[in-house]
């Protein structure tokens, strides 16, 4: 079967700048992306019916028969179960909320954004894991990660760590191959800790879980970092995190403050960033909506750093509690930072300009060339979209 993960229009919105750069279901939460979570349940390949500017990077496959897959919901075995067993004119259903739908390739061009196919109603019983908000991305990823701690290690014996290391729930820690971890404190008696392929763990690291390290990541020395956290591929983290998912590629190598933040890919946070998650009210944290141009009610207590990919920030940053800050977006100055900024900003406190889209692209062909990779057409191109998107709406 062809499978296809779609992105829900208003989701896809409500998620926004990260989903300037992604399709809904390549959000990183837990350990793996959304859609590598349904690739490893469903032991297949996936593709993406998304945004129009995006089908270069992330192009859909469309075959005769076809299941679309709702992009923000995390699979669990019953909806495996029912996805596996759909026939045409089925869909898999939540309450209101579609799950999946059996589709030709007909209708699959006939309904666009996958409002309404398929007669006969499977209803799931158990809520599933799905993610409408950006804060949901750190609020959830304690659920995510143990599920998919479950995921990867059923059956498998983690790789040995050095005696060097002290280890409280021991059963709970898992290393993959290549993993290197010295002189460190890792507690499983929280939650799960993984260790990913060839990751990190530096000298004198604190670390609760539940926590991922994905491939290739590392922690520095003297890292004191809180569960449920999520660090991606190819990030390097340092200072003091809490509650926190950097999607991948990102620094925040330094000391400073980190905590129920959403980090994106190719950011870097200067030494000594720190981000208030708590306001001196205590009161729930508002945050921007780009949907509904003004900040809504998150309900929550602890919001911090919501920061689209390509983002920087200088030496001795301060973030506000519940700050947005879109794509490419390159921030200094003293003081505590607006609560938005926009995407292709440059500035801060003492004021903000625009961002050109030639120096930001040599920007990103420069940080790409640090991790040996190639910033090629397709990415100049998406991200040249999103410049001509936001630039309409300074907003955005």
């Amino acid at each position: 079967m062809n499978y296809i993960l779609f992105d829900e229009n208003i989701v896809r919105t409500n998620l926004l700048p990260l989903t300037f750069v992604r399709p809904v279901a390549d959000i990183r939460v837990g350990i793996l992306t959304i859609r590598e979570k349904w690739e490893k349940r469903l032991k297949s390949t996936t593709s993406s019916l998304t945004e129009g500017y995006l089908s270069a990077k992330f192009p859909i496959v469309k075959e005769a028969e076809n299941v679309l897959i709702n992009g923000s919901i995390c699979p669990n075995d019953e909806i495996i179960a029912a996805i596996k067993s759909l026939k045409p004119n089925q869909t898999v259903v939540y309450k209101d909320t579609i799950i999946a739908l059996h589709v030709t390739e007909t209708e699959l061009d006939n309904i666009g954004d996958s409002s309404s196919v398929g007669i006969e109603e499977i209803n799931i019983s158990e809520a599933p894991l799905k993610i409408n908000h950006t804060w949901e991305i750190f609020s959830k990823n304690d659920l995510a990660i143990q599920e998919d701690f479950l995921l990867l290690t059923k059956g498998r014996k983690s790789q040995k760590l050095s005696d060097t290391n002290t280890l409280l729930g021991a059963e709970n820690i898992f290393a993959e191959k290549g993993a290197v971890v010295e002189c460190a404190i890792l507690n499983g008696t929280t939650g799960p800790v993984y260790i990913g392929k060839d990751a990190h763990i530096m000298e004198g690291a604190l670390i609760r879980g539940p926590f991922a390290l994905c491939e290739h990541a590392e922690v520095k020395m003297g890292a004191k970092i809180y569960g449920p956290t999520t660090v991606g591929p190819y990030c390097r983290v340092g200072g003091e995190v809490n509650n926190s998912v950097l999607f991948g590629y990102s620094n925040k190598a330094h000391d400073g403050f980190m905590g129920h933040s959403v980090i994106g890919e190719w950011c870097n946070l200067g030494a000594d960033t720190n981000t208030s998650n708590l306001k001196n009210t205590y009161d729930n944290v508002r945050l921007w909506s780009y949907g509904k141009q003004t900040f809504v009610n998150t309900h929550l207590q602890f919001c911090g750093l919501i920061m689209g990919d390509h983002s920087k920030c200088a030496i001795d940053t301060n973030f506000n509690t519940g700050t947005v800050v879109g794509v490419n977006a390159n921030i200094f100055g003293a003081g505590f930072q607006r609560n938005f900024i926009a995407s292709f900003t440059w500035g801060g406190t003492a004021g903000y300009a625009n961002y050109s889209i030639k120096k930001a692209l040599d920007v990103a062909e420069i940080v790409f060339k640090r991790r040996n990779r190639d910033l090629n057409e397709i990415e100049r191109d998406l991200l040249t979209s999103v410049y001509n998107i936001t630039l309409k709406n300074k907003y955005l």
